[in-house]
């Protein structure tokens, strides 16, 4: 603890550590939140860099601080046959559906160390989005006034194919963005996704017309690759992978944890 002293500015002229990247694999949403909590605890108290959590939950749907429990449209007894938990977090934003297909990415990150303000990490967030999916051949843009990520065309409704929401303590980012990659987009009719009463939900897959495609942990991994390294452009900062030992995450099983540097 600094006793409530400022922290000096970051020095421009002084080389930021990279950002460490972790894959972790499927990991239960449970599991994942508590990992948060404690690198959070750790980055504050300086005992670990910035670092980027990037992986795949279980079926799950949140909510946030201050969301409508309303906009959850399946009844307690269908998520409990599915096995879906409905789970109230810190972060901010309305309820957000996470599950198999989709890449999540949670940023610890201690602002001040980078000069970052809560607005331009917001938009490194969207903006390395955005650079995934047109990496993948998809065009994808911001909607002002709705954070996140969104396919818009004249003829057809916005779609939604990026979700946004994050925490700030002491000075430390957590929680972060969820990307569909491959999802069962029908899981989001168990929602008004980001309490928005009829919004469509899309996915890479989708607008790229291979949806007979099964949701796969590796292309959700290929994602990860992409991603980390668009926002260590946005945010001006190398990043380089590590296991997820680092992080005191279990391994996950049956994929390589070294998915080289960004």
């Amino acid at each position: 603890m600094d006793g409530g002293r400022a922290r000096p500015a970051p020095n421009p002229d002084q080389a930021l550590d990279p950002i460490v990247a972790c894959w972790l694999g499927r990991i239960a949403y449970r599991d994942a939140w508590a990992l948060q909590k404690r690198l959070v605890d750790a980055r504050v108290a300086g005992t670990i860099p910035d670092t980027l959590l990037a992986l795949e939950h279980d079926a799950v749907l949140t909510l946030g601080k201050n969301a409508e429990e309303g906009h959850v449209l399946a009844s307690a007894r269908e998520l409990r046959r599915r096995g879906i938990e409905v789970l109230r977090v810190e972060r901010g934003g309305e309820v957000t559906y996470h599950g198999p297909g989709q890449l999540v990415a949670y940023p610890i990150l201690r602002l001040g160390d980078r000069g970052l303000l809560v607005r331009p990490l917001v938009r490194a967030l969207e903006e390395a989005m955005l650079e995934t999916c047109a990496a993948f051949g998809v065009e994808a843009t911001r909607r002002d006034g709705h954070p996140g990520c969104w396919v818009m065309e004249d003829v057809r409704p916005p779609r939604k194919i990026g979700a946004l929401g994050i925490r700030i303590e002491r000075g430390v980012s957590y929680h972060g963005i969820a990307l569909n990659v491959d999802p069962d987009l029908r899981d989001f009719e168990l929602i008004d996704p980001c309490g928005m009463p009829g919004l469509v939900s899309t996915s890479i897959a989708e607008e790229l017309g291979r949806t007979a495609e099964p949701p796969t942990t590796e292309a959700v991994r290929r994602t990860a690759e992409v991603f980390v390294a668009a926002l260590g452009t946005a945010l001006g900062s190398a990043t380089e992978w590590q296991t997820p030992e680092a992080t005191d995450a279990p391994a996950p099983e049956g994929v390589p944890v070294g998915i080289g540097v960004a």
